[in-house]
């Protein structure tokens, strides 16, 4: 069983009620995505691709970014591949010194879905180009691509389904 699989079949045994004491108090349902698919296998390659594109500063841009990651994962478990391509100014959350202000919260959960759910954060290497960036100003778990842009035309092209925000 995979680490998330794992995890999301826990979740019921956290917090049966909605409330103590409440009337309206009832035994809490796993999630969709904690009942596998029968046909599907460990390693087996998930059947949902998702790429987002992230060229927009602002913390708020990039929760928004990290919650719905958070919600796919949630809702297809390992099923999914996550892919989030970052260039312009949405480049700043991989880097290891940004240039415009990124909140230490959102830098940490983007680590966290890298590291527990795989997600694949990739830096644009035109866009690190303009700020005079290598491969070393970027997080460890930023893969750079050339070119951010064909890098979603290729994951496109491999059957990601594309968002933009």
């Amino acid at each position: 069983m995979t680490r998330r699989r794992h995890l999301l079949a826990s979740l019921p045994l956290l917090g049966t009620t909605i409330g103590a004491g409440s009337a309206a108090a009832q035994p809490a349902k796993a999630p969709k995505a904690a009942q596998a698919a029968p046909d599907r296998f460990p390693g087996d390659p998930p059947e949902h691709k998702l790429v987002y594109q992230l060229n927009q500063p602002g913390d708020e841009h990039l929760s928004h970014i990290l919650n719905s990651i958070g919600a796919v994962i949630g809702r297809h478990a390992d099923n999914v591949a996550i892919a989030v391509v970052a260039f312009g100014p949405g480049i700043h959350l991989l880097a290891k010194t940004p240039k415009r202000p990124v909140s230490e919260d959102l830098r940490a959960r983007a680590r966290s879905q890298a590291e527990t759910y795989q997600v694949r954060f990739i830096a644009c290497g035109n866009t690190m180009k303009t700020f005079d960036w290598t491969p070393k100003d970027m997080v460890d778990f930023a893969q750079v691509e050339e070119v951010g842009a064909a890098a979603l035309m290729e994951l496109q092209e491999q059957g990601y389904a594309y968002i933009a925000w």
